[in-house]
């Protein structure tokens, strides 16, 4: 028994001698059992190992390769500062205790704090939609070493809506614009928009704030970056360097947006640090995962996965924002996102589903240029449900090689293919208007030479002439056409009816024009 007790007390006396405080900007790993360890990689507390010697004593040994550490005394172990590790109380305390960016202390702060303090109810809406999102973005901020205040910049970028797209045409809750997301591997076709996607804009968004401060060194300059462009920023850095005057955001000279830009983020950071000081309120978001990634490995439809996690369908969307379509395609939706206790859940159902199918869509592939009422003919659904759902205007035409949605029947037992949905694009062209138009036959005029003189097919002419397409014509006879509105085929039937040939000039741009 003594020999336990002794063992013990050497334990305990070597581990106080081992334990260090971590460094306040760097997250220490944490150990099965809860205990901070090294921030440092692949370290492993070194085990004691008592040994017994042969007059019956023992003692502790090390394991191989630990020669090098010296236990402490007893004395020396009062003098060593005990860690804290107690978790943070919520997920608000946890992003105040990783602020690691300069506080901002300018008029421009004090005048939007005022802004948010008068609005509480936006705050409170603002910060409840914001309770599936946030822990995720801490996570990824911590594990990159990143300033927690930047996980309420989509506050600011848009109040933490995913589905949010701006005039320029930027969206999802970190508002990227088409061309930065392409450039951050954002997939954008007919089908899904990862600029929506809660994990891949999040990780594209925070790529860029890594390239942003890595460029100017600077989180305020790397955040108005953000808004206003790396090289417009860089454009305003060089032109106060060659002036001599200060490089710091304050003092660059900037649109009023990007002016404001972090004064916004500085004054939501103060409100999140003290609410009460703004008349505000947070709503508790608890220090864990709000959702878990589920796999899926056949097409379905939205309705249908929101069904089997018994989920309501917006907070499905909430959660699934990018994808932009009443299926989810398992070749480009790999995964879907459901809160955690729902996802055991939507596995479980899943299992035993009893319905006829899980897609009740598919996609098509226009086999050649069509009006949307031919198509919709073809593929058995009304001109304006095709519409709806692919998002088809007036007065245009299907090209073809279009990937649209359309109704999947029992006959279709295959899942969209990766090739179609990963490329699908709807592209569409002006609907060209045709006028009937009537022409008088020349000597020796046929339907092949009419249909070659007007650049439409033979079929067509014999089928507006109520004729054959080897059949001619006789001389004068009144030949019926359909031709664009406009068109210089028209002008020419236009001229052609009056027994005059047209005057062709050289095309000249108009002085006023150039």
């Amino acid at each position: 028994m003594n020999l336990l007790k002794t063992l013990s007390l050497c334990a305990a006396l070597w581990l106080a001698g081992c334990a260090t405080a971590p460094s306040p900007q760097t997250a220490s790993p944490q150990g099965d059992n809860g205990i901070a360890l090294s921030s440092g990689a692949n370290v492993s507390q070194p085990t004691l190992r008592p040994s017994r010697h042969a007059d019956g004593s023992a003692s502790l040994s090390l394991p191989p390769g630990s020669e090098g550490l010296m236990p402490i005394t007893m004395q020396q172990t009062a003098s060593r500062r005990v860690v804290s590790l107690a978790p943070p109380a919520d997920l608000w305390e946890r992003i105040r205790r990783g602020y690691a960016m300069p506080d901002l202390d300018t008029d421009l702060v004090r005048d939007r704090e005022q802004w948010y303090a008068t609005r509480p109810d936006y705050i409170f809406r603002m910060t409840e939609r914001s309770k599936k999102y946030l822990f995720h973005i801490v996570e990824e901020l911590e594990l990159r070493g990143m300033p927690t205040e930047l996980a309420l910049l989509p506050f600011i970028e848009s109040a933490f809506n995913p589905q949010a797209v701006s005039g320029a045409k930027a969206a999802g809750m970190w508002q990227f614009m088409p061309a930065t997301g392409k450039y951050f591997e954002l997939k954008q076709n007919a089908f899904r928009d990862d600029r929506r996607d809660v994990l891949a804009s999040t990780r594209a968004a925070l790529d860029y704030l890594q390239k942003l401060y890595g460029m100017f060194g600077d989180w305020h300059l790397a955040l108005a970056a953000y808004n206003w462009g790396e090289g417009s920023v860089g454009r305003a850095v060089a032109k106060n360097q060659r002036a001599g005057l200060s490089t710091r955001y304050t003092d660059l000279d900037m649109p009023m947006e990007t002016r404001l830009y972090v004064p916004k983020l500085q004054a939501v950071k103060n409100i999140v640090t003290n609410p009460a000081a703004f008349n505000a309120q947070l709503p508790l978001i608890e220090n864990h995962p709000y959702f878990q990634t589920v796999p899926i490995r056949r097409d379905m439809d939205v309705v249908v996965a929101a069904k089997l996690a018994e989920v309501p369908l917006e907070d499905f969307k909430a959660l699934n924002p990018s994808a932009n379509r009443p299926l989810l395609m398992a070749a480009i939706t790999p995964q879907i996102l459901l809160p955690w206790d729902n996802a055991e859940v939507f596995q479980s159902n899943l299992e035993t589903y009893g319905g006829s199918r899980l897609a009740s869509w598919t996609v098509w592939v226009a086999p050649t240029t069509l009006r949307p009422a031919d198509a919709a003919k073809r593929v058995g659904m009304s001109e304006a449900q095709l519409r709806a759902i692919n998002n088809i205007p007036p007065r245009v035409v299907i090209k073809a090689g279009s990937t649209l949605l359309v109704p999947r029947s029992d006959q279709v037992a295959h899942d969209v293919a990766e090739k179609v949905a990963d490329t699908g694009q709807v592209s569409l062209a002006p609907e060209v208007v045709l006028k009937r138009s009537t022409v008088r036959a020349g000597k020796g005029e046929s339907v092949a030479s009419v249909a070659r003189k007007y650049k439409v097919s033979a079929d067509t002419v014999a089928q507006w002439n109520k004729v054959s397409a080897s059949a001619s014509f006789r001389v004068g006879q009144q030949i019926v056409l359909f031709l664009p509105a406009r068109s210089p085929a028209r002008a020419t039937a236009r001229a052609a009816s009056r027994g005059k040939a047209p005057v062709t000039r050289p095309h000249t741009a108009s002085p006023k024009k150039r």
